[in-house]
């Protein structure tokens, strides 16, 4: 993460984080809660158009204000109303356990936001041909079909995935200026292959309620023609007033 937070100065680094930023400020005025983490990128406000009275950034290090592992939050159970991990899992070497912990401190109908690089993207075939020890080709280029599998087995069921970034990843700015035309398009032409993704998804916790009997459907009906019996009266049962019933005599 401190080799992406120094990319991200690139010229290349800033045409994503600005997208990223834009992303953000959109997914996240929308949810409210009392508690918000971003893990991750401190140096980014992901969280500005966010209102939750409680909002945190932690990271591995830098200026944040919890220092962690993300494969091992200390956040309490169910404590958190929105999570954001902006390329945590693209450098992590145990994605599936930072999905498990964001799974256990998110409350019911939490929100968690991840950002990826996309292998499915130029950004994906660009990553073949570049040296994986350099930024940001040596990220785990997890792919978004992929990642909803693995949410979907821990309950986390995702709402939104957008595409950003179309235009290939030229280092220089003239050369991605020239291919300006993609990044207005790419949403409508190509709109799953985006060089980053942003997922979106819901805590869903499947809860059980119990049903309660219906008694008048167990309590035998009374016989055709006869009257029921007051409770506690002794004795044969008294004929139904049906007129049409058939009458009941006396044999000498």
């Amino acid at each position: 993460m401190p080799a992406l937070n120094s990319w991200l100065d690139t010229p290349l680094g800033q045409h994503v984080l600005a997208r990223e930023q834009a992303y953000f400020d959109q997914a996240v005025a929308d949810v409210f809660g009392y508690h918000a983490v971003q893990f991750g990128l401190p140096d980014q406000p992901l969280l500005r158009e966010n209102r939750m009275p409680w909002r945190c950034r932690a990271g591995e290090s830098g200026a944040v204000d919890v220092t962690c592992d993300p494969a091992a939050l200390p956040f309490a159970s169910q404590s958190l109303d929105l999570l954001l991990l902006p390329h945590v899992l693209d450098f992590t070497s145990h994605p599936h356990q930072v999905l498990r912990e964001a799974e256990r401190v998110l409350v019911p109908e939490g929100r968690l936001m991840v950002t990826g690089f996309n292998p499915i993207s130029l950004w994906g075939l660009a990553r073949r041909c570049k040296p994986r020890d350099v930024m940001p080709w040596r990220a785990n280029f997890i792919a978004p079909g992929r990642l909803k599998d693995w949410m979907q087995l821990l309950g986390l069921e995702p709402a939104d995935c957008q595409h950003l970034c179309y235009a290939p990843p030229f280092e220089r700015e003239a050369w991605r200026a020239r291919w300006g035309f993609m990044e207005r398009l790419g949403a409508r032409w190509w709109p799953l292959a985006g060089g980053v993704y942003a997922i979106s998804a819901v805590k869903r916790v499947r809860g059980m309620r119990l049903l309660a009997p219906r008694w008048s459907l167990l309590t035998p009906a009374p016989l055709a023609g006869v009257a029921a019996r007051p409770a506690g009266q002794r004795g044969a049962v008294s004929p139904s007033l049906n007129p049409k019933a058939p009458s009941m005599k006396q044999t000498e």
